[in-house]
């Protein structure tokens, strides 16, 4: 069955955004930020969904999971999980930045609810040990959750200034559509699956 789509006039699919500045939309109106245009975008091809921002400014992956549960309280059929880039930025030792993930990973998967990976990666100026370690979080996770990932939530954004903000860091409105039209195939996918049978202590 696919779950993507609900009738309208039944109740819409909840998906959750959780995520730092690339989700909460730093510096842009609420409507330019991601899961704004993700969910316009959906709702024009016919999906009834909500997607909740729940998107932290300057937030890591250790931020992000002392506000999963109550995040999760009023219950939700996916979540996009955008983490990872705060820690990398202030070079927050990977295997901190794992295990917050993991936690993350671990109590949405506990309540049944499906969950998209939306990876990050380390920029080379950190070192080939550094990089290559928190690069690797990210494929790891999905495996262990057997989760969709998008491998690099800015690629085709990153380097690009054209679709960035000022600072350099941040998509503008333009390279928020163009992560939109990136990750669009991997959400269509993601939301027609049903939830991954994850065991309650998944094996590494």
């Amino acid at each position: 069955m696919d779950r993507g789509a609900r009738a309208e006039g039944g109740a819409p699919l909840k998906l959750i955004a959780l995520g730092d500045s690339l989700t909460a939309g730093y510096g842009l109106p609420a409507a330019a930020a991601f899961p704004s245009v993700l969910e316009k975008r959906l709702r024009e091809e016919g999906y009834n969904l909500t997607i909740v921002n729940a998107g932290v400014s300057g937030d890591t992956a250790s931020g992000g999971l002392t506000r999963i549960d109550w995040t999760l309280h009023g219950g939700a059929d996916g979540v996009i999980v955008e983490l990872g880039a705060n820690d990398m930025l202030r070079g927050i030792d990977p295997g901190v930045t794992r295990s917050a993930l993991d936690g993350i990973c671990a109590k949405i998967a506990a309540r049944n609810i499906k969950i998209l990976i939306a990876g990050m990666k380390a920029t080379p100026s950190l070192g080939a040990d550094y990089q290559a370690r928190f690069d690797s979080i990210y494929p790891e996770l999905a495996r262990k959750y057997h989760a969709p990932l998008y491998p690099f939530f800015l690629d085709g954004v990153a380097g690009h200034p054209a679709l960035l903000l000022e600072d350099h860091l941040h998509p503008s409105p333009e390279g928020v559509r163009r992560i939109v039209e990136g990750i669009l195939p991997l959400v269509h996918s993601f939301l027609r699956a049903e939830p991954a049978e994850t065991p309650a202590n998944p094996k590494e």
